[in-house]
């Protein structure tokens, strides 16, 4: 009894702080705080700020786990995510007020937990993934429930984006994380856009070669409007001005987004045109810099996609190549997961950049990344508890003012449960309700 007696009243002290630290905003902050606060900033500094900053962010996301539909906060994977938060939340609250006077040792202390925050949560977005998999292997799932699901993965997923990227800048200034030369932490103030293009594309490269025996090539043109400066070709295999074109940024956010739009734009052109085939159409990149954005569009001749598929591109857990099987190779495979597209736009938006895609069905797709040109303009982008929020989770989906058959891409729902047109009209009784 006595060890009921102490688990219960550990919950108890844990939603109390929760109910707490929810009540507070996120602080966002810009691409120029971040680069200034780790210039001039100390280890206390930074401890003094993250030890409030997070708890406000993990609770924010963690009071939004209760509006979750119950069968999916019931599956083991979704029990697994909420655990391994409430554990970093009790490590958090560790380094509250009453610690005493902020010693070496302490920031020694709250820079280790910190370490062990991230590699804890290092697999969270698979297991999240996986709980949404078990909910529909368990259970049929209406269209409400899949829109709230979309609805918190889109903000959980970018939750723990911007906490894996306060801990970052804390964890390589001031711990023993490795700090590249001229970076700010996991900032590059002079971010080699092209450079980050080569990697990502020698990268799918090299696992679209393994899959299929043969890949695109690539074609690079980099334009600094910016500057006034002249257009810069490169061809495969060429080299371009590589002071063409630099932004402040983290460049292993956009080598994330530009090696998922790699690999999709390779495999769709290497099955469209045939693996056989000598000849593949390259893929196209144009790299401009302007005044307030930075854009870099990629476009492919991979035969397209259709409307009636695009509602469904960064939808979680859909993907347009079939679910690779557990294997024991050593790389990763080449598509067929789902959520590498919205996971790309989730990343490009978190500094108020955006991923939007466009295709010509039966020739190809294009797709663009902006980003802000200026790092005071890059401003975090955060999801934030509150009434609005909950009240996300309790309207139902509405109900169409427009006549058409079920399975039109004009105006089917991205989260409709059926594809089948009517065979024979609604009674009146029920006519008002469609």
């Amino acid at each position: 009894m006595r060890i009921y007696r102490i688990l219960y009243r550990q919950a108890r002290v844990l939603e109390e702080r929760l109910d707490y630290y929810s009540q507070f905003n996120p602080s966002p902050l810009s691409m120029q705080q971040f680069t200034d606060f780790g210039e001039n900033a100390t280890n206390s500094d930074s401890f003094m700020f993250l030890r409030k900053e997070l708890p406000v962010r993990l609770a924010n996301i963690m009071k939004e786990f209760n509006l979750l539909p119950n069968k999916l906060l019931h599956m083991p994977s979704v029990e697994a995510v909420r655990n391994l938060y409430r554990q970093s939340f009790l490590d958090l609250l560790h380094f509250q007020d009453g610690i005493g006077p902020v010693t070496t040792t302490t920031l020694d202390k709250f820079t280790d937990a910190l370490v062990k925050i991230r590699n804890r949560h290092s697999d969270v977005v698979m297991t999240m993934a996986q709980g949404v998999m078990e909910l529909k292997e368990a259970h049929a799932i209406n269209a409400n429930t899949e829109a709230n699901i979309q609805y918190f993965l889109d903000r959980f997923y970018m939750n723990r984006i911007s906490i894996r990227m306060l801990i970052n800048q804390h964890t390589i200034l001031f711990g023993d994380s490795v700090n590249h030369q001229n970076h700010i932490g996991c900032i590059d103030p002079q971010c080699d856009v092209v450079k980050v293009i080569e990697d990502s594309y020698s990268n799918a490269r090299f696992l679209c070669d393994q899959y299929y025996l043969a890949s695109p090539e690539l074609v690079l043109r980099c334009h600094n409007g910016k500057d006034k400066a002249t257009k810069t070709i490169m061809a495969a295999g060429a080299k371009a001005d590589k002071t063409a074109v630099s932004v402040v940024y983290v460049p292993s956010h956009l080598y994330h987004m530009l090696f998922e739009l790699f690999k999709n734009a390779m495999r769709a052109v290497v099955e469209h045109h045939g693996a056989a085939s000598d000849t593949f159409p390259p893929i196209d990149v144009l790299l401009v810099m302007g005044q307030e954005d930075l854009t870099i569009r990629l476009s492919d001749q991979g035969g397209g996609i259709p409307r009636s598929v695009m509602d469904f591109l960064f939808n979680y857990m859909y993907s347009t190549a079939p679910q690779p099987a557990v294997s024991g190779l050593d790389t990763p495979p080449l598509a067929g997961y789902g959520y590498g597209l919205p996971l790309s736009r989730l990343y490009a938006r978190y500094f108020h950049g955006d991923l939007q895609v466009t295709s010509c069905d039966g020739y190809g797709t294009d797709t663009i990344i902006y980003l802000k040109a200026l790092s005071s303009e890059a401003n975090e982008l955060l999801p934030v508890y509150n009434k609005t929020c909950q009240r996300q989770y309790s309207t139902p989906v509405q109900t169409h003012d427009w006549s058409s058959q079920a399975h039109s891409a004009l105006f089917v729902r991205p989260f409709s449960t059926s594809s089948r047109p009517r065979t024979q009209p609604p009674s009146l009784a029920t006519s008002d309700t469609q």
